[in-house]
């Protein structure tokens, strides 16, 4: 390994791997630094060809999640916003240069529930948005049952310890420093963004499914109508992508949204028949027929069904 590029370092049961200058390189995905569910980094390569007409507007993500997205644009200026005030909180200590010192961090069941009755103390007494609390959630998110984020009624971090052989923990996050140099977070509902007239707008809302508890306030159908609504009044470049159910295909064919559907790299058990689910990409003040943008037209053309729209 070439230290003279390194920076960083992660735990793998005591052994120390280095984070790469490269991973941060324009050319690259960087890697999110939480596990998340839904994460969008494998869409990455099918938004970069919308992206790059628009590359020195403000990047602009209502609900941001685990960041795969900003992280695989990289954009110049960014402002990036989620209801997850554990998620912001931790991003904006990552903006600081944040270094875990203050916990341990291992792959063991006690430890882990000592950690998460401590972690939902510091909720209680209002002391979340602390290095502490911060630090915690990482470790939290590596450590549980598939790096699920989801809270019970009282705000409190209910997900069970996972079921993982090795996990990589990072104690040095200062390679994200850099990056996250021009980029706001902000906490809050997607309504409450500021937007302005240039901002290139990707929203990713939780999947219209039964499960939407990712926050206390949870994700309802119309939370969903409500976000497509605001989204259709932005006169910049607005991407949208959520499973591909009938009724959000109505949702945004209505808001005059251009729609194409996507095989998801996941799978979905219909009648005994597991296929890849549907992934719904809907875009809105693009130039032109999405179709037809350099780089994008082969990739989609190979993976939309016939006669879908």
């Amino acid at each position: 390994m070439n230290l003279k590029h390194s920076i960083g370092s992660a735990t793998q049961g005591g052994t120390h791997v280095s984070l790469k200058l490269a991973d941060f390189d324009r050319t690259h995905v960087a890697k999110p630094p939480l596990k998340w569910a839904g994460g969008k980094r494998w869409l990455v390569p099918y938004l970069r060809p919308l992206w790059e007409p628009f590359r020195e507007c403000r990047l602009v993500e209502p609900m941001c999640g685990g960041l795969a997205v900003a992280l695989g644009l990289n954009p110049n200026k960014a402002l990036l916003n989620d209801i997850n005030t554990h998620a912001v909180n931790f991003f904006r200590w990552l903006k600081r240069g944040l270094v875990i010192t203050t916990i341990r961090m291992q792959n063991s069941s006690p430890l882990y529930y000592s950690h998460r009755s401590r972690f939902n103390e510091l909720v209680r007494s209002d002391k979340s948005e602390t290095k502490e609390a911060a630090e915690l959630f990482y470790y939290l998110n590596r450590t549980c049952y598939n790096g699920l984020c989801r809270f019970n009624r009282a705000g409190e971090f209910n997900v069970p310890f996972g079921r993982y052989r090795r996990i990589h923990y990072t104690r040095d996050f200062t390679a994200y420093k850099k990056a996250f140099r021009k980029w706001k977070f902000t906490m809050g509902d997607f309504a409450d963004v500021p937007l302005e007239q240039g901002d290139f707008v990707y929203a990713d809302p939780p999947y219209d499914v039964e499960f939407t508890a990712y926050s206390r306030e949870g994700f309802s159908w119309d939370d969903q109508v409500r976000l497509a609504q605001w989204l259709s009044k932005h006169p910049g470049p607005v991407v949208v992508s959520n499973q591909a159910t009938p009724r959000m295909r109505r949702l945004y064919t209505a808001q005059g949204f251009q729609l194409r559907i996507l095989d998801a790299p996941r799978l979905i058990s219909c009648n005994g028949d597991r296929k890849p689910a549907k992934e719904l990409l809907a875009v809105r003040n693009m130039p032109g027929n999405i179709l037809a943008l350099p780089g994008l037209s082969a990739r989609l053309s190979r993976m939309m069904p016939r006669g879908s729209n």
